[in-house]
C-alpha cells in the first residue's frame, strides 16, 4: 500500500502565504506582457483598440477601411507571434523546472546541458533532408515533421545525458555538466556538417536556429507547437508530487509510494517535448529554463505543485518581454532573441555558480 508523501515542512513550506500572491502576480505579468507584445512595434496600437479588434474577430466581424490595417497587424502578425512566445517561454521554463527536479540540481537547464542542441541538430537535419522529401511527403506532414524531429533529437539527448550522469540512482553535477558540454559539442559538430552541405537558403534558415527568434511566427507554427506543449503540461500535472519526493532521494521517494522509474521517463518525455518544440518553432533560446524556476523558488520555495504553473506563466511573460526588447531596442532592425535572454541569463548563472561554489568544489 502506498504511503502518502510527507507533509511540506521547513524549506518546502516556509512561504505558504506567498503562493497565491505569486500565482496572481505571474498571471498579471502574462496579461501585461500579452498586451505589450500586441501594442508595441513600428505601429503602436492602444490596448483598448487591440481588445476591440480581437473581440470583433471572435464575433466574425470583418474590418474595413482604416481599421483593416490595424486588424491585419494585430491578427496576422502580432497575435501569432505573441501566442507562440507564450507557448515557447512557458515550455522552456517548464522543461527547465522538470530538468532541475529530475536531476536534483539547480544548475540543470535544457539549453546548458545539450538538450536544446540535440533538438537543433535534428531540426537542422530535417531542414536539409526535408527539401528532398517534399516531392514524396504531403505538405501537412512536412509541417509536422520539423517539431517531431526536434522532439526526437531532444529525447535522445536527454536520455543520453541521464544515462551518463546517473549511477546507482545518484546524479553527479560535475558529470552532468561535462556530459552536457560533450553532447552540445557533438550536436554542434553535426549541425556544422549539415551546414556544410546546405544550400544558400538553408544557410539563412540555420541563422534562425543559432540565435533564436519569434520573427517567423505563423499560425501554422503555433498549431505545430501546441500539441507538444499540451503534452508537457499534462505530464507536469502528474509529476509535481514525484519531483518533491525525488528531492529527498530516489530511495526515499520509493518508500513514500513513488514509481521512480515511471516518474523519470515521464520527466524525460516532458523535457523532450518542451525543449524540442521550442527549438523547432523559435530556435535555441538559452537561460529561460534556468532563470525562471529559480525566481519562482525565491518567491514561494521549491514545492513543485505551485512552482510548475508559476514557472509556465512567468516563462511566457519573460520571453514576451524579451521579445519586445529584441524588436524595439534597435528598431527598425531586430536583435536575436537569444542575445537578449543571454544578456540577463548569463549573469544570473554566474551568480548561481558563485553561490554554489563551495558545494561544487566539495
Amino acid at each position: 500500500m502506498s504511503v502518502a508523501a510527507p507533509a511540506a515542512t521547513g524549506h518546502y513550506g516556509r512561504r505558504p502565504r506567498r503562493a497565491p500572491l505569486a500565482l496572481g502576480l505571474c498571471a498579471a505579468l502574462v496579461v501585461l506582457a500579452f498586451l505589450a507584445s500586441l501594442a508595441i512595434g513600428p505601429v503602436t496600437i492602444a490596448p483598448g483598440r487591440i481588445l476591440d479588434i480581437i473581440g470583433a474577430a471572435l464575433r466574425g466581424e470583418r474590418a474595413t477601411g482604416a481599421a483593416l490595417r490595424e486588424a491585419v497587424i494585430v491578427l496576422d502578425v502580432r497575435l501569432p507571434r505573441t501566442l507562440l512566445g507564450l507557448l515557447v517561454g512557458g515550455g522552456i521554463a517548464l522543461a527547465g523546472a522538470v530538468t532541475q527536479g529530475i536531476f536534483r540540481n539547480p544548475l540543470a537547464d535544457p539549453g546548458l546541458v545539450g538538450i536544446s542542441n540535440g533538438a537543433a541538430l535534428a531540426a537542422a537535419v530535417w531542414i536539409v533532408a526535408g527539401s528532398h522529401l517534399a516531392f514524396y511527403v504531403p505538405p501537412a506532414l512536412m509541417d509536422v515533421g520539423l517539431p517531431v524531429m526536434a522532439f526526437c533529437g531532444a529525447l535522445i539527448a536527454t536520455v543520453a545525458l541521464y544515462a551518463i550522469s546517473t549511477h546507482e540512482g545518484r546524479t553527479s553535477v560535475v558529470t552532468m555538466l561535462f556530459a552536457g558540454i560533450a553532447i552540445a559539442a557533438l550536436a554542434a559538430a553535426g549541425t556544422g556538417l549539415t551546414v556544410f552541405v546546405a544550400s544558400d537558403q538553408q544557410l539563412r534558415d540555420f541563422t534562425f536556429w543559432s540565435f533564436g527568434s519569434l520573427g517567423g511566427a505563423t499560425w501554422q507554427k503555433v498549431a505545430a507547437a501546441l500539441p507538444f506543449m499540451v503534452l508537457l503540461g499534462l505530464i507536469c500535472t502528474r509529476l509535481a508530487r514525484a519531483l518533491d519526493a525525488l528531492a529527498l532521494g530516489e530511495a526515499e521517494a520509493f518508500h513514500v509510494g513513488i514509481d521512480v522509474q515511471r516518474a523519470k521517463w515521464l520527466a524525460i518525455l516532458g523535457i523532450a517535448a518542451g525543449a524540442g518544440a521550442s527549438v523547432a518553432v523559435a530556435g535555441v533560446i538559452g537561460f529561460v529554463g534556468l532563470v525562471v524556476p529559480h525566481l519562482i523558488r525565491l518567491m514561494i520555495g521549491p514545492g513543485h505543485r505551485l512552482l510548475l504553473p508559476c514557472a509556465a506563466l512567468l516563462g511566457g511573460a519573460l520571453l514576451l518581454g524579451a521579445d519586445v526588447v529584441a524588436r524595439t531596442i534597435v528598431s527598425p532592425a531586430e536583435l536575436p532573441l537569444g542575445v537578449v535572454t543571454a544578456g540577463f541569463g548569463a549573469p544570473f548563472f554566474l551568480w548561481l555558480l558563485l553561490r554554489r561554489r563551495a558545494a561544487l568544489m566539495g
